[in-house]
């Protein structure tokens, strides 16, 4: 089964993560699929509109943690190297994509998930997704362009709060934040996505496209942002806290921190 697909119908493409029996965990083949996906689509000039969504109970819940505790296993220094290889330019290659980008949320959209989520310029979510950064649960600061999209989305007072106590929030205090754009019933959040997202692929794309760059020259540099949180990763993947509570996510128990 593949990590991820890939259709392009009537201008529209959709990009599907599937690893819904890993609830879409970010194992290195769904992160390789998406990239590729992406790539794809940016290099298709049939597409006027994409759609990412995911099959299962929940969007996506970030990096697939065994995955990481095995690269820590082989090699603490480059465990974190998929930031560069793959978060990065997925998240700007999104964002770079001159057409409108939906996102259709449900369940629990996590770590890089949630930037997976926000580097779309639409998000729907299900009345009963919830949103989490959850970095700082197992020692780490933020990836995938959260401490960019984050701040642009809630301000920075919430986004502070949002990283630094790893809470959990709700589809209805997600919107009321301005984190998404609209909820939906749970049995109707995809379709309301899509139907949002062919309503953009029949409309004027070089606008849509003008609209997009204008508003992201108004914003701070989301490549910036990334190569700030790409530098942070690899001495936060060294410390013990980081070891300790991987190893304790897996095991079910909570972690303990001690600061180094």
């Amino acid at each position: 089964m593949d990590s991820a697909t890939l259709t392009v119908t009537d201008g529209l493409a959709v990009l599907t993560l599937n690893r819904p029996q890993a609830a879409n965990a970010l194992d290195l083949s769904l992160k390789t699929a998406l990239l590729d996906g992406v790539r794809s689509i940016a290099a298709d000039d049939t597409v006027r509109a994409v759609l990412i969504r995911a099959e299962g109970r929940n969007f996506c819940v970030g990096q697939d943690l065994g995955e990481h505790a095995a690269a820590l296993g082989r090699s603490p220094e480059r465990s974190m190297d998929t930031v560069a290889e793959h978060y990065n330019p997925l998240i700007s290659g999104i964002a770079a994509l001159e057409v409108p980008v939906v996102a259709a949320v449900q369940g629990a959209c996590v770590g890089a998930g949630l930037g997976l989520a926000l580097a779309a310029d639409v998000v729907v979510a299900s009345e009963g997704a919830t949103f989490a950064t959850a970095f700082t649960a197992i020692g780490l600061a933020s990836d995938s362009g959260l401490t960019r999209t984050l701040v642009d989305a809630i301000g920075a007072v919430r986004t502070r709060a949002f990283i630094l106590l790893g809470t959990k929030i709700p589809a209805a205090q997600a919107l009321d934040w301005g984190l998404i754009a609209q909820v939906a019933p749970d049995d109707e959040h995809a379709a309301t996505a899509e139907k949002i997202a062919r309503r953009l692929a029949g409309g004027p794309t070089a606008a849509f496209a003008a609209a997009k760059s204008l508003i992201a020259e108004s914003l701070p540099s989301l490549d910036d942002a990334l190569e700030r949180e790409r530098a942070s990763a690899g001495p936060l993947a060294a410390t013990a806290d980081h070891r300790g509570a991987v190893e304790a996510f897996l095991a079910k128990r909570r972690p303990e921190f001690t600061g180094r």
